[in-house]
């Protein structure tokens, strides 16, 4: 049998990253046996479902390359066949009306000194004659349909956790359709799961509770149960259940973020799985051949936001240069930066994403690192770096950079050339190389670290380092004339 496993989100919000790990490990299951994936939208909720989440859901599982195979389909289509449903385990004696409001069962269990109210509205509907409930029903007064929970255990071997079993006696009467006619989550799961002909449930550990309550359903409906398979929760540092407060929780903001769709998949599919070997960095189809939920932890596992930036920054140097080259140039434009300042010089452009690409974790840092690239007038110099490698010795550093400088002026510009130009000045003066690279970075960058130096100079050409020497030996001179 073709395996058959489905992602049903509901449409009250945008795709949760919890949500997005629960796809995703459907996705692995699915790719890696031949199966199909059933994209279906629960929107049951009409108060708090909307079209606009539903179409966040459905973007952020495009944008995180999780496709479906049918679908989505609409949990509210199917509202007759719930109905029908709930009527035949009524007729067959499974479930029972419910006249008595929430209020009225409250008050009746206090007056009866009953702590466990469970089968309280089971002992007053069974007080009610058949023929008084049939006429109270006919005569249009409201009532809900409860499942009549049998005695015993209900167990199941889940794919993650092993056996898992439930007392029944723990379980209450639960409503199946609610008396505005609609029905309820655990009844409508059941329904299109066996509609759709789902064979594998595969979702979070948050649904253990939900799963021996189906398991009843399907078995009053003499219908087979799909199997079902529980993976952990995702918590916060803190060990509590993910959350705002932890930082962003929607796929949409990591996007925004600059982090990349394979590296967030990577990261998801890692949280309370591991593929046996010491691997972290994994592209799709190598998850995908080892994926198996025999090696899905029990245990929640932690959202690691350091995790998260390493994996990307992996991935982005893994990214094919063209392929960055448009998501760095729309921050950038978003950085203040116009078209024309790339225009006519796209091979330059992506060779800086390509050198830079190795050095970041995200595309908004790697765009925050071509500003020294793509200035034109007086660039920033970080304190860390003028107080490491300028304000130590002042006077000995202009007076190296003011050396370099000239022997650089009349030279060629390439990577060789200069390399060799630098290092001849540095025995010249009796010093090692770095005594000279590392003031040159500052000044031609205002940054600490770069790129290799000599692909730095070729990148801002000759007049652009020339001209920024200048600048920076007259910051120099007066960070000499101060400490003097």
């Amino acid at each position: 049998m073709t395996p058959r496993v489905r992602f049903a989100p509901s449409p009250t919000g945008y795709l949760h990253v919890g949500g997005a790990r629960t796809a995703l490990c459907n996705w692995l299951f699915a790719r890696g046996q031949g199966g199909v994936l059933v994209l279906r939208i629960e929107d049951t909720d009409r108060e708090r479902s909307s079209e606009a989440h539903t179409r966040a859901i459905v973007d952020g599982l495009s944008w995180l390359g999780i496709d479906w195979d049918e679908g989505p389909l609409f949990q509210s289509d199917g509202g007759e066949r719930h109905r029908g449903l709930a009527l035949r385990l009524l007729a067959e004696g499974k479930a029972y009306r419910d006249f008595a409001p929430r209020d009225l069962i409250r008050d009746d269990a206090a007056r009866r000194g009953l702590e466990d109210t469970r089968r309280l509205p089971r002992i007053l509907a069974d007080a009610v004659e058949p023929a008084e409930a049939e006429q109270r029903a006919a005569a249009g007064e409201p009532f809900a349909i409860r499942f009549r929970v049998p005695e015993g255990d209900t167990a199941w071997n889940d794919l993650v956790h092993g056996e898992l079993r439930f007392a029944n006696a723990d379980i209450e009467d639960l409503v199946v359709l609610r008396s505005d006619g609609t029905p309820t989550y655990n009844l409508a799961v059941v329904s299109d799961d066996a509609d759709e002909h789902i064979t594998h449930v595969i979702r979070g550990d948050d649904h253990i509770s939900n799963t021996p309550k189906q398991i009843l359903i399907y078995r009053a409906l003499g219908l087979p149960a799909p199997a079902f398979g529980h993976v952990p929760l995702i918590l916060g540092p803190d060990g509590r259940r993910l959350s705002k407060r932890h930082g962003a929780t929607a796929v949409q903001e990591y996007q925004e973020r600059g982090i990349l769709p394979e590296a967030l998949f990577n990261f998801l599919a890692l949280l309370g799985w591991n593929p046996g070997d010491e691997r972290e960095v994994m592209s799709r189809e190598e998850l995908i051949a080892a994926f198996s939920l025999d090696r899905v932890q029990k245990k929640s596992a932690v959202f690691d936001t350091t995790k998260l930036a390493w994996l990307n920054g992996q991935h982005l140097a893994r990214r094919d240069t063209a392929e960055l080259v448009p998501l760095v140039t729309m921050r950038l434009q978003a950085r203040g930066y116009g078209p024309d300042t790339w225009e006519g010089r796209e091979a330059w452009l992506n060779r800086l994403v390509g050198l830079l690409k190795l050095r970041a974790r995200n595309v908004d840092e790697l765009a925050g690192m071509a500003d020294p690239y793509l200035a034109e007038g007086p660039i920033e110099y970080e304190a860390e770096a003028v107080a490491r490698h300028w304000a130590r010795e002042p006077g000995a550093v202009a007076e190296r950079l003011e050396r370099l400088r000239a022997r650089l002026e009349p030279s060629a510009w390439d990577e060789t050339t200069l390399e060799n130009a630098t290092r001849e000045v540095s025995e010249a003066l009796g010093i090692a190389a770095g005594k000279l690279i590392h003031p040159l970075r500052v000044a031609v960058t205002g940054r600490r670290h770069s790129p290799g130096i000599f692909e730095v100079l070729v990148l801002l050409g000759k007049e652009r380092t020339l001209a920024r020497l200048e600048s920076a030996l007259h910051r120099i001179r007066d960070l000499a004339t101060f400490v003097a």
